[in-house]
């Protein structure tokens, strides 16, 4: 919001005119400064008067003036210290001798840095110039220069043109938040103003009087379809002005501070409802009431309607919209923008004045449904004041029979349905426990009246109902921060809050983060990515019929899915380095998943309406609404895993990096983790398997693992091998120890056997692998599987496993006899298991 110091100076007294002083008085009541506006206009501009114009025709086919023009007092110096009389040559021809006019000297500066000197043109030295608004930067108007008696104005010659046309007024611009909708004017800024420097505050609606309410001008309010219950319309008042010049000249004073306030000037009638808005806060709007249909309806649009709206776009209406009509059907959009059918133009001579509050959600919804931010809109959606529609109009009203002539009639309507405010209780020491600072009764109470509200006193509890410009006032932290805040914020003592003990990290917190710091140590990148996918990427590793969860106002209507995995996502990253010459890869992400059950109902039908709080049954049935979301951990490692050198070959990612990443993560989740061979979609068949944890009741799948199909790696642009994986995370926590213990250093002798084992081919290694560490008990410290052999001395359909086998005892160097004890008990139990025989 753009502020022009001369207009905040007619609602308040300026203690200090200065920018910088206003900007601190506006920060000390939470108003952020954000930049500061002036006229780009410097040196001497005068008010000159055209004794002579001689046309003279040009070669060109252009006809210029060639001007004498007082600049000064007869026999007195000019401002610039040259002759009283000057040649200027103009191409403006809207100005006849006599006139007075706004003589730019030499040595002065239009915006722009256009510096004005004698020069020589058309055959003439022209000493000076004479400017149009544009040219001052007063508006868009260069069709003729600026003749002052149009504007009303008829000073002495030589007179400075800065301060009487305003260019010497500046603006300070600040940042308006959603919450404080009512600073999108001067009224609400002189307003915070007063409050920052105690000066006495002039409302501009109170000095507007008691407003004239028009009737005969047929109004019908329908809204068979409010947004959340809320009716679309609080008020609505009309007026009609006849006989009025649309062509007539906006005067200096309200152009300067349209300018400042950054509106672009239109023509008078567009630019009094401009000023009005800026000044009120009510956003106004004008209808050349000779192309109006008999009446106004406010109502909802219906299917298939269009409206051509002023920027000269068709729109297509949403049944959601609040539309201005008429007979003829939508001539605007409520709130947002007028239509062009009803345009005030200069050939307008009957003005219908529309001054209306609107609910703030439907205008919200209506201008970003159709990418229609507006000044009204933005006032709309944030709240405006629905008391003061009809001395708004009222402001309109006199201001166009002021500057454009005219007559007000009698015809008009008034509508209101303004639901009254509900008190909120506040104890009185409740500002004084919650900031820290001590406010007395006196002072909270004295606060609470200045910024509008009513004060009820009941005992040590204050019963407060927010003025009518404040609908951000709606709990009782929202009163006590407007005494901290109108108290001073510096009176807020600057100590740091002490942290209240708490238990730390949970137990789930403690494994992720360990999890992370483990798998950063062992060379993988965590990433984050999007968790909106395709159908089709929630079936890459997964059966389609599963059920995803769709969001109903997607960001991108191709992934309009949450995902089931974390791969998919992972894989786009992946391809997105690759592309840009990150070809070795090994990155992992931890996140939620989202997988609903088969059936499940996502979402509830009734939610709360305007800033009701869900009951305790909706946010139950809300709950019993969300998806699973288990957190998973994925993987996706690509490219080289050790690069060519001098005598070294490189060494390509296969499945077994999968593997690695497995056994990883349950190291540092103190869980062993094994693979199962297994066919998993999505996966190189005979080189995928489940991730297996064993547990004394059996064994656990937690995830899957092995190298990515290779069609899959081609639709992401993945050369070579891909290994994957992807682990239930809250499953594998659930599993860990409340305590991962590291591996002690031993100090006794090892005992080391090796132990070949004959089974059927299809018994898979990791069985017999299983069953060797189950016999051996709590003396083996370590196996491995070394050899596995099929040929010459082993029966066909047969295969020969051969084991590497490390026993040692913490207290006591084993003897020979204790570590094949042992082993023989895995034997036993592999023949147990799986038939296994030793080979001899």
């Amino acid at each position: 919001m753009r502020v022009p110091l001369s207009w905040l100076a007619e609602q308040v007294h300026l203690t200090d005119r200065s920018t910088d002083a206003v900007l601190a008085a506006l920060v000390k009541v939470g108003l952020e400064e954000e930049d500061v506006h002036r006229f780009d206009v410097s040196g001497p501009l005068v008010v000159g008067q055209v004794l002579s114009a001689e046309p003279e025709p040009q070669s060109n086919g252009k006809t210029i003036n060639w001007c004498q023009v007082r600049v000064a007092p007869e026999g007195q110096l000019a401002a610039d210290g040259g002759a009283d009389v000057r040649g200027i040559v103009c191409g403006a021809h809207n100005f006849v001798v006599g006139d007075k006019v706004v003589v730019t000297l030499p040595g002065s500066v239009l915006p722009g840095g256009f510096a004005i000197a004698a020069r020589k043109t058309y055959g003439h030295v022209s000493d000076g110039m004479m400017a149009s608004a544009r040219e001052l930067g007063l508006g868009e108007d260069h069709n003729g220069i600026i003749v002052l008696a149009a504007l009303g104005l008829d000073p002495e010659v030589g007179t400075l043109a800065i301060p009487l046309l305003g260019l010497d007024d500046a603006a300070v611009e600040i940042n308006v938040t959603p919450d404080r909708g009512y600073a999108f004017s001067i009224r609400g800024v002189a307003r915070e103003y007063a409050h920052s420097t105690g000066v006495d505050f002039r409302d501009p609606v109170l000095a507007v009087g008691t407003p004239a309410l028009g009737s005969g001008f047929p109004v019908e309010i329908r809204d068979e379809a409010p947004i959340r219950g809320q009716a679309g319309v609080r008020s609505f008042v009309t007026r009609v002005v006849e006989g009025v010049d649309a062509k007539a000249a906006t005067p200096p004073w309200m152009l300067e501070r349209l300018t400042l306030a950054g509106i672009r000037s239109v023509s008078v009638i567009v630019d009094v409802t401009n000023y009005v808005m800026l000044e009120t806060g009510q956003p106004i709007h004008a209808y050349d009431l000779d192309t109006v249909d008999t009446g106004l309806i406010v109502r909802r649009a219906q299917a298939g309607e269009h409206l051509t709206t002023l920027d000269g776009k068709e729109r297509s209406l949403d049944a959601e919209d609040l539309v201005i009509a008429d007979h003829s059907g939508p001539i605007g959009l409520a709130g947002v923008m007028g239509g062009a059918a009803t345009e005030v133009s200069d050939a307008t001579n009957r003005v219908l004045v529309e001054a209306a509050a609107f609910e703030p959600v439907s205008i919200a919804r209506t201008a970003r449904r159709h990418k229609l931010p507006s000044e009204a809109s933005k006032r709309y959606e944030r709240g405006v004041d629905p008391t003061i529609a009809a001395a708004a109009a009222q402001r309109v009203v006199d201001l166009i029979i002021e500057l454009a002539g005219g007559t007000a009639t009698e015809l008009g309507s008034s509508y209101a349905d303004v639901p009254a405010t509900p008190a909120i209780q506040l104890p009185i020491d409740a500002a004084s426990k919650l900031v820290g600072v001590e406010y007395g009764r006196d002072e909270v109470i004295s606060i609470l009246r200045q910024i509008g509200a009513e004060v009820v006193e009941d005992g040590d509890v204050l019963q407060v109902t927010p003025p009518s410009w404040r609908p951000d006032l709606t709990e009782q932290v929202d009163l006590i921060e407007e005494v901290a805040r109108i108290a001073d914020y510096t009176r807020i003592p600057s100590r740091l809050p002490v942290a209240p003990p708490g238990r730390g990290y949970t137990t789930a917190q403690q494994s992720r983060r360990r999890i992370a710091r483990h798998l950063a140590g062992a060379g993988y990148t965590e990433v984050f990515s999007y968790p909106f996918v395709s159908a089709a990427q929630n079936a890459l590793f997964e059966s389609a019929e599963l059920p995803s969860v769709e969001l109903a106002n997607a960001l991108d209507a191709k992934e309009a899915l949450l995902r089931r995995l974390v791969l998919p996502g992972l894989l786009t990253v992946a391809r997105r380095n690759v592309a840009r010459g990150l070809t070795d890869l090994a990155i992992y992400e931890q996140e939620a998943v989202f997988r609903p059950q088969t059936g499940q109902q996502l979402g509830i039908d009734e939610l709360p309406v305007g800033s009701a709080r869900p009951t305790p049954q909706q946010l139950a049935a809300l709950g019993a609404s969300l998806p699973d979301q288990p957190r998973h951990l994925a993987a996706v490692i690509t490219g080289q895993t050790l690069a060519k050198q001098p005598g070294v070959h490189a060494v390509p990612v296969d499945w077994q990096e999968a593997a690695q990443f497995v056994v990883q993560a349950g190291l540092a989740a103190g869980v062993s983790l094994t693979l199962r061979s297994a066919s998993v979609t999505g996966l190189h068949p005979g080189r995928s398997a489940e991730v297996v944890a064993e547990r004394a009741e059996g064994a656990v799948v937690v995830g899957f693992a092995g190298e990515l199909h290779p069609d899959i790696a081609h639709e992401y642009a993945l050369t070579g091998r891909v290994a994957v994986a992807e682990i239930d995370l809250d499953a594998l926590i659930a599993l860990s120890p409340e305590e991962v213990k590291a591996t002690p250093v031993h100090t006794q002798t090892p005992a080391t056997q090796d132990l070949s084992l004959v089974v059927p081919a299809d018994t898979a290694a990791a069985a017999v692998l299983r069953a060797v560490i189950d016999g051996a008990g709590e003396l083996l410290e370590h196996v491995a599987l070394v050899d596995d052999y099929r040929g010459e001395g082993i029966e066909p359909g047969f295969k020969s496993l051969t084991f590497a086998l490390r026993f040692r005892a913490l207290d006591r160097t084993l003897t020979a006899a204790e570590a094949s004890e042992a082993r023989d008990a895995a034997v036993a139990l592999a023949a147990e298991r799986l038939g296994a025989t030793p080979r001899v």
